[in-house]
């Protein structure tokens, strides 16, 4: 017998710029997560001696953000000593991996409430702190065709069609949307806003966002990927797509995810435990799935990981309000309309990562967070959450309203 999984609650900090000159530059991770759980306990007015187990994401646990972080972040949020906490990492799907296993916790009946999220400071770990055999081992790579993730979107670019002008003009939108999204309150209720040890505010709201970008203004950009395309890995990508004679490089800065700090919390747990506690449910975790793709390319699983998500919930298309996928490049989000022949108009509604950054770790479920606030805003249904992954793996996660 399964059991629903339930979301009680939803949170995120705001997004900040992932340098030294970044406003949440001066925060530790293990004070960002703690922040989140504080607010939770606080909101909710929680026994956190209820709760089974805090699930992190996090892509580069090390340093700072090493050593078992989520168990890290509930000591340092004082929560009580029964509660249990672990450290997951599927690259860019860590936060909704997160999301995925503790709802998959709650449906096997062994746990009753769990939280789930992520947590990177992109400014302090920089990406690739942890090496890896990407990153480090020369036979790996060469035996397994690695090729950087911006020559994946490029190359789908070119597979597809999309000049620089289409994915300038992708990213543009994404800005407009986050900007109004932003300003209008939208993002509001999720939001936690990031204290110092005084309790004064360092940061209410996202500030990557950058309104007064323009199409003359991204147009300006160099491409990011073409001279490293020409070392070689171009080659590679042709050897594997052979119908194509070149890639053309489109992805600049403007049209690709942003390097951001963040961190982001989702309170998951059974009908039970609601009623013990006198919480009033706002959504439900109806499915989740995961798969993997062509590792080459690595980035065109999120469609076929929806598809899959869908047949586990047995829904069709047709049943999703609003949906979902993190812009890691303009191409990605094309790509992912285009296979599941799905309208901008109802993906990623309040724009995306282009414009608002990702947090490696803790964007998963702050994609949750931002769908569960949009859905009781439009009084809708389903929403369908997707990201790309490393090692061309996908993954998604349909919500529904409670």
């Amino acid at each position: 017998m399964t059991h629903s999984a339930y979301i009680y609650d939803a949170i995120r900090t705001p997004r900040s710029k992932g340098k030294k000159d970044g406003a949440l530059h001066e925060v530790k991770p293990i004070e960002l997560g703690a922040g989140l759980l504080k607010a939770l306990q606080q909101r909710n007015d929680l026994d956190t001696a209820y709760v089974d187990d805090v699930l992190m994401g996090c892509v580069s646990p090390v340093g700072e953000q090493g050593s078992d972080i989520a168990k890290m972040i509930v000591q340092r949020a004082g929560w009580d000593e029964s509660v249990a906490g672990v450290q997951l990492n599927r690259f860019c799907a860590s936060g909704l991996e997160a999301v995925n296993t503790g709802a998959q916790k709650i449906a096997s009946g062994w746990e009753q409430l769990v939280v789930a999220g992520g947590v990177e400071c992109m400014s302090r770990v920089p990406m690739g702190s942890d090496g890896g055999a990407w990153a480090s081992d020369a036979a790996f790579s060469i035996d397994t065709s690695f090729v950087p993730q911006g020559i994946g979107a490029d190359t789908i670019a070119t597979l597809d069609g999309y000049s620089r002008e289409d994915v300038d003009a992708y990213a543009l939108e994404s800005q407009r949307r986050a900007a109004h999204a932003r300003d209008n309150g939208y993002f509001d209720r999720s939001i936690v806003p990031v204290l110092d040890s005084n309790g004064f505010s360092i940061l209410q709201h996202d500030d990557f966002i950058k309104p007064q970008s323009s199409m003359e203004g991204l147009g300006g950009l160099r491409a990011s990927f073409e001279q490293m395309g020409s070392m070689g890995f171009d080659a590679m990508m042709i050897k594997k797509y052979n119908t194509l004679d070149r890639i053309d490089h489109v992805h600049t800065p403007g049209n690709s995810s942003g390097i951001v700090d963040g961190a982001s919390a989702v309170l998951i747990g059974s009908e039970r435990a609601g009623k013990d506690l006198g919480l009033t449910a706002r959504g439900r975790i109806v499915a989740g799935a995961i798969l993997a793709s062509d590792p080459i390319i690595m980035l065109t699983a999120p469609g076929p990981s929806a598809v899959k998500c869908l047949h586990t919930a047995g829904l069709t298309e047709n049943d999703i309000d609003l949906w979902e996928i993190n812009e890691a490049f303009a191409a990605v989000a094309m790509r992912y309309m285009r296979d599941l022949d799905i309208d901008h108009s109802v993906t990623n509604v309040n724009g995306g990562a282009i414009a608002m950054g990702h947090p490696l770790g803790a964007t998963g479920a702050m994609l949750l967070s931002s769908m569960l606030d949009e859905l009781e805003r439009r009084d809708l249904r389903r929403g369908m959450l997707s990201l790309c992954v490393g090692g061309g793996m996908g993954i998604s996660c349909i919500i529904e309203r409670a």
